[in-house]
């Protein structure tokens, strides 16, 4: 079965527990103003692989990732279910973990097949509002939530990922509102807030697209620390 795999990281440490490769898969259904992938939005035809070959692409780096395993990430790694699917059941069969980072925006019969072969969904909660939903993300809120409810319901574990950006959603009430979300989920493993960061600026200068926040500050650790503890102590209230 074919696919379309924008590239593969061979070690990473950030996509899920221990060493993993990571495959960056192409398509996506939304426009997130923080983007770090504007490359991976589009399917291109030249990017086409076969998922056997994919498996074997990562089989090589066995070694060092057999203690931590491999993450679909993206673009949304759901947009080619069966595709994700089929590569991943030729990793199990060597015993890798398998987890796919994905936006929650799509569950079909497709993806409810592919939630049964993974081990892990890192899944974006990205604002906590519809209306912030609408004009940050393109997207939909309550997807999300409902692909939430989803691995709540086949007990499939979940870290949650949040990315924090400076003057949008920076704050106590958003932080708050994401603690409520959450609250009482027992699928819910971890919880990471992310900080936002405009490394990407020269990757859309050089698609010729503009990135809606280059204005937009970093965020600073100290103020995510803050926001962190915050989040501890409502998840915990």
């Amino acid at each position: 079965m074919k696919g379309y795999v924008h590239s593969i990281q061979s070690l990473g440490t950030v996509d899920g527990p221990g060493v993993r490769s990571v495959i960056f898969t192409e398509g996506c259904p939304l426009r997130c103003a923080y983007c770090h992938n504007p490359d991976t939005w589009q399917c291109h035809a030249e990017n086409q692989q076969d998922h056997a070959d994919v498996a074997k692409k990562i089989l090589r780096f066995y070694p060092y990732i057999k203690d931590g395993g491999v993450t679909f990430s993206g673009g949304e790694p759901c947009l080619q279910a069966d595709f994700v699917r089929e590569t991943a059941l030729l990793l199990k069969e060597k015993g890798l973990h398998i987890a796919i980072d994905t936006c929650g925006e799509v569950l079909d019969d497709s993806v409810k097949a592919l939630l049964e072969t993974v081990d892990l969904v890192l899944l974006d909660i990205k604002m906590t509002t519809e209306e912030s939903y609408r004009e940050y993300i393109k997207g939909s809120l309550q997807n999300a939530l409902d692909f939430l409810e989803y691995l709540e319901s086949i007990g499939r574990d979940a870290w949650i990922r949040h990315v924090v950006v400076p003057g949008i959603n920076d704050n106590e009430e958003d932080i708050d509102r994401l603690a409520e979300l959450l609250r009482g989920h027992s699928c819910i493993k971890k919880v990471e807030l992310l900080p936002f960061r405009t490394l990407c600026i020269e990757k859309y200068a050089s698609l010729g697209i503009t990135f809606p926040l280059a204005d937009t500050p970093q965020m600073k650790e100290s103020d995510l620390a803050k926001l962190n503890a915050r989040l501890t102590e409502q998840m915990n209230a």
